[in-house]
């Protein structure tokens, strides 16, 4: 019979395959295929059942695309019921990653075989619910209350390895894991075992402090979240409750969690997340460039980051520079960084060794005319790039493209100088561009279609999240972080602290205050980007005068030990400073700007907050972003955005339009039209009572 799941059978043993491509997603259709294969194994002779997936993974979790209809805890239960209930020993032979659904299907069978390198976990938490299927229930009855905790409330997936010391499973195969299940399996029946039920094992109650622990962690990891704790309620009601009351009570949870906020806003992200490679513009049958050798120009902190990302994706490298010295401290920071990852337990001294294989280093600009793709990453400054472009047109083979890595200048500007526009795009990696997430992809008026389907594509084997953009002073992320720090900056002028700032913003869920992100990233480093772009800006005295100020001083943030805070060696820990409040005093004093005492952390979020969102609107209407989404995305992926809001668009609807339209004549009000004034869009929305889908889907 055709269908995602058969019934096979190796003498006694039963097999129950399935095939559900590409991820084996525990669908509507597979749970009525998986129902009407226990009817038949129901009715067989079978002494014995192994459940085994095809593909590239054993079952990959529920389909995420079901969480918003009707609740569908009650017929999960009752399958995984029926396969526990098996009156013979179930076997689950596992490979790839089991998440999720998948993980609570095992924990249904009596006995669990994973193939080495086999990832196992609960992501739920992360999408701001928690496992709904039986997971909380049946696994602290499995492992314990500890080791249930750990792997319910922190998100993270363990391998093969780490699940045998905990007893989630009994072996690691030695081979194919369908073959060594089987093998479990006839073993079994051998020495006369049976079904070792989990909903028939009794948790044992944990101390109090188990429980503290646990919620101070999930505070430190997941901040702001209210599923872990949600988790943890679930998991200690196991050691209490028999499974059906348990399963009862884990419903009720997971339902409530379901209609948060906080849930929409994690699932909002994760569909955002898989639509940012789509370009609805790009002609059919748009085939990317082959890319198989890379040219970095420039080996600096950027340029080494992005070495690092090609060489983990398995592509040869170059990287590029105009002195020695600079190529040389360029490597010692990459085989540092490998170093780290070996001595943390992240990557073999093999996996290194083959690595840093990949990455070459040459002097000069000659070296890339192999490349199928050059990335500049050379420091913000016009006519350098240009020269640059210049000399790659020159040097680099027909076809190659050619990429430059600013984050606020003109790209087309920069494909101007070429004969060669349509190969040029703008790949704007976050620092550290190994670690961070996002990569803006900036298309000019003139880059190829193949061009922008290639650096889409080209994020996957990187392992990036590409949000494409147009040309404009900033693209998404920068141009929206103007406002957020502009009147982040004036309330210390104003009499704000630095600390009382950031402490606002970083308990609405910003993962680090503005002001210590200056810190962190080099005052120098905005002061010299408004220096240089002075007539983009209003005519505002007060404009960006707190980092001018610190900069005039000498304080540049970290690297010299002291900027908004102060920092000691081998420290990173913002310590206030009076020698800081008082430079910003008297700068504010020349300025003239009013000093006041009251600052309430309502404000700060607004003021900071406001015109970010506002900007966003803009962005929208002028086609720089092609979706709301994207800029969400860009801003949880890149600039520390709370993800449980969901983004900044995704919060302004979450608030309602209306109250950020309001807010924005609030302040209009009190400070002037100069940067008070409503985006147009927004005005349209808020005052229609529309939302930014209908507007989006108005648009086609």
């Amino acid at each position: 019979m055709n269908g995602t799941v058969r019934l096979e059978f190796d003498g006694e043993i039963a097999l129950i395959v399935a095939n559900n491509p590409p991820v084996n997603t525990i669908t509507a259709a597979l749970r009525a295929d998986l129902a009407r294969v226990l009817d038949e194994l129901e009715r067989s002779d079978a002494r014995a059942a192994v459940v085994q997936c095809e593909g590239s993974t054993f079952f990959s979790g529920a389909d995420i695309g079901e969480f918003d209809g009707p609740p569908r805890e009650e017929e999960y239960h009752r399958l995984f019921g029926r396969l526990e209930s098996l009156p013979i020993p179930v076997v689950a032979a596992m490979h790839g990653t089991v998440l999720g659904g998948g993980l609570e299907l095992v924990l249904a069978c009596h006995y669990r075989v994973a193939a080495p390198g086999t990832r196992l976990g609960f992501p739920e938490v992360t999408l701001g619910i928690i496992p709904g299927a039986g997971g909380t229930q049946r696994l602290p009855r499995l492992v314990g209350v500890e080791a249930a905790l750990e792997l319910v409330t922190g998100g993270r997936p363990v391998d093969a390895g780490r699940a045998l010391e905990l007893g989630l499973i009994d072996r690691i195969a030695d081979g194919d894991p369908a073959a060594a299940a089987l093998a479990y399996a006839r073993e079994l029946l051998a020495q006369g075992g049976g079904p070792r039920r989990t909903g028939e094992m009794t948790a044992a109650p944990a101390d109090a402090g188990v429980y503290d622990q646990a919620r101070a962690r999930a505070a430190k990891q997941l901040r702001g979240r209210q599923a872990p704790l949600t988790a943890i309620q679930a998991i200690e009601a196991a050691t209490r409750l028999s499974l059906d009351d348990g399963l009862r009570y884990e419903t009720e949870l997971v339902n409530q969690a379901k209609q948060s906020t906080e849930s929409k806003a994690l699932i909002h992200l994760f569909f955002a997340e898989r639509a940012t490679r789509r370009v609805p513009d790009l002609p059919d049958g748009t085939q990317p460039r082959p890319v198989n050798k890379v040219a970095i120009i420039g080996a600096g902190t950027m340029g080494s980051g992005i070495a690092i990302c090609f060489a983990n994706a398995g592509i040869p490298v170059t990287l590029i520079d105009v002195d020695q010295a600079s190529l040389k401290r360029g490597l010692e920071r990459i085989e540092k960084d490998y170093a780290s990852r070996v001595a943390r337990g992240r990557m073999s001294e093999d996996a290194k060794a083959a690595a840093l294989r990949l990455i070459d280093s040459a002097l000069g600009l000659e070296a890339a005319a192999e490349a199928d793709l050059v990335i500049e990453a050379v420091f913000e400054d016009m006519a350098l790039k240009q020269r640059i472009f210049t000399d790659l047109d020159r040097i680099a083979k027909p076809g190659a493209i050619l990429a430059t890595n600013t984050s606020t200048l003109d790209i087309d500007a920069i494909a101007a100088v070429t004969k060669r526009p349509q190969d040029v795009i703008g790949l704007h990696f976050f620092s550290p561009a190994n670690v961070m997430p996002l990569l803006e992809v900036v298309r000019t008026g003139t880059t190829a279609p193949d061009v922008i389907r290639t650096a889409m594509d080209l994020t996957r084997p990187i392992r990036k999240t590409p949000v494409l953009a147009r040309v404009c002073y900033g693209f998404i992320g920068n141009r929206m972080m103007e406002g957020y720090a502009r009147e982040a900056e004036l309330m210390v002028l104003e009499g704000a602290t630095p600390r009382q700032v950031d402490s606002a913003l970083e308990n609405f869920g910003m993962a680090m205050g503005i002001l210590a992100v200056f810190d962190l990233a080099g005052i120098d480093v905005g002061v010299n980007v408004h220096k240089a772009n002075a007539d983009r800006y209003p005519p505002d005295p007060t404009y960006y005068q707190a980092d001018f100020a610190l900069a005039e001083a000498g304080r540049l943030g970290q690297k010299t030990g002291a900027g908004y805070y102060r920092y000691q060696p081998g420290d990173r820990a913002r310590y206030d400073d009076p020698e800081a409040i008082a430079i910003l005093r008297e700068r504010a004093r020349q300025l003239g700007v009013p000093q006041r005492s009251d600052h309430s952390d309502e404000e700060i979020v607004e003021r900071c907050l406001l015109p970010l969102i506002n900007e966003a609107f803009h962005i929208l209407e002028e086609g720089v972003a092609q979706r709301a989404s994207d800029i969400d995305v860009v801003w949880t992926s890149g600039y520390g955005f709370p993800r449980h809001r969901g983004g900044p668009l995704f919060y302004a609807e979450t608030i309602g339009l209306r109250t950020v339209y309001d807010g924005i004549l609030k302040y209009r009000e009190r400070f002037g039209p100069m940067h008070w004034q409503p985006a147009p869009l927004l005005e349209r929305l808020a005052t229609e009572g529309r939302s930014l889908a209908d507007w989006e889907r108005s648009r086609g």
